[in-house]
């Protein structure tokens, strides 16, 4: 094994210079938290520093001890060499201001509903809802920021994976919501009995057989099962919005992020104005729906079989209530 070393005493520039250069040359995927080797390089000298919630530019003359540069090297030839996602590596992850606990029991956090709950779902969530699920919880990072979003608000976070649940927990606990914020051990919305939301947000696997197939090798130390959504990437979509209605108040509201499937959802529900707030990707990756608007007319029982698409394939879907807030 030749590793490569940078020489102690080496500023924080000189050595950022020479990690970006390292990763770029490397081929790596990202998608992680971080989209390209300069904002990696970044995150993990700055992890090494125990600065990561500072701008790397504001230390730009520090000068890295030897234990801090033989680390930083252990972290840069384990991602080039394994192809391990940093945030693996430094164990956590960042979602706007708030940083999460990750490792390899949960996917890496990274979803466009995140950037919805900055602005509080605004226009189409009204600030006191009372109650509010975090269905495929994962992290728990939804959960953390739905808390956030809704301070008035009680916060249930279910998953199938105990895993996931115990590094949920730890993120709940970082943030002292362990009194807001339940725990549930749930394959969707089994467990959850005759609870009802006024809203539910929703992370689910949807990633396509083929796209499985094809994934870099980064995303395969992610948990399969939180990634993979069937030939068509919408098997647990089709059970969300199945069983949704019975556990949604009123007036409640589903918010999911399907990927890029929009266009396979609407050509199997054309007559559900699901609506499509702009994101960081644009308005494709995520919906809203509220609960009058959901296909209550879906073929099967609650225990999952899969729902069949609408009649009238091909019509134009009418536009719902939820649209007209937008």
């Amino acid at each position: 094994m030749n590793r490569r070393r940078a020489n102690p005493g080496h500023t924080v520039a000189e050595v950022f210079r020479r990690t970006e250069t390292r990763l770029r040359r490397a081929s790596l995927h990202y998608g992680h938290g971080t989209h390209n080797a300069r904002d990696e390089a970044a995150v993990l000298i700055l992890h090494v520093l125990k600065l990561a919630s500072q701008p790397l530019a504001q230390h730009a003359d520090r000068r890295l001890t030897p234990a801090q540069t033989r680390r930083l090297e252990r972290l840069v030839w384990r991602r080039i060499e394994a192809r391990l996602p940093a945030a693996y590596l430094t164990r956590e992850a960042w979602l706007g201001d708030h940083r999460f606990t990750v490792d390899r029991r949960v996917i890496v956090p990274r979803s466009f509903i995140a950037e919805l709950l900055r602005e509080r779902l605004a226009p189409w969530v009204h600030l006191r809802l009372r109650r509010a699920l975090d269905l495929c919880t994962g992290s728990g990072c939804l959960a953390v920021l739905l808390a956030d979003a809704f301070p008035q608000a009680k916060i249930d976070a279910s998953d199938l994976s105990s895993g996931a649940l115990a590094v949920a927990r730890r993120n709940i606990a970082q943030y002292g919501l362990q009194h807001r914020v339940q725990l549930i051990r749930s394959d969707l919305f089994a467990a959850l009995g005759r609870r009802r939301y006024d809203l539910i947000v929703c992370n689910p696997p949807y990633v396509t057989d083929a796209a499985m197939a094809r994934l870099p090798a980064e995303y395969r130390y992610e948990p399969r099962r939180a990634l993979a959504g069937g030939a068509g990437g919408l098997d647990l979509v089709h059970r969300i919005l199945q069983q949704a209605p019975r556990f949604l108040t009123p007036t409640g509201i589903l918010v999911c992020e399907i990927g890029h499937n929009r266009r396979a959802l609407e050509h199997a529900y054309p007559r559900t104005p699901f609506v499509w707030p702009e994101t960081s990707a644009g308005p494709d990756h995520v919906f809203l729906l509220e609960r009058a608007d959901l296909p209550l007319n879906r073929a099967g029982s609650a225990g999952g079989t899969r729902a069949k698409p609408d009649p009238g394939r091909g019509s134009r879907p009418p536009r719902g209530r939820l649209a007209s807030r937008g």
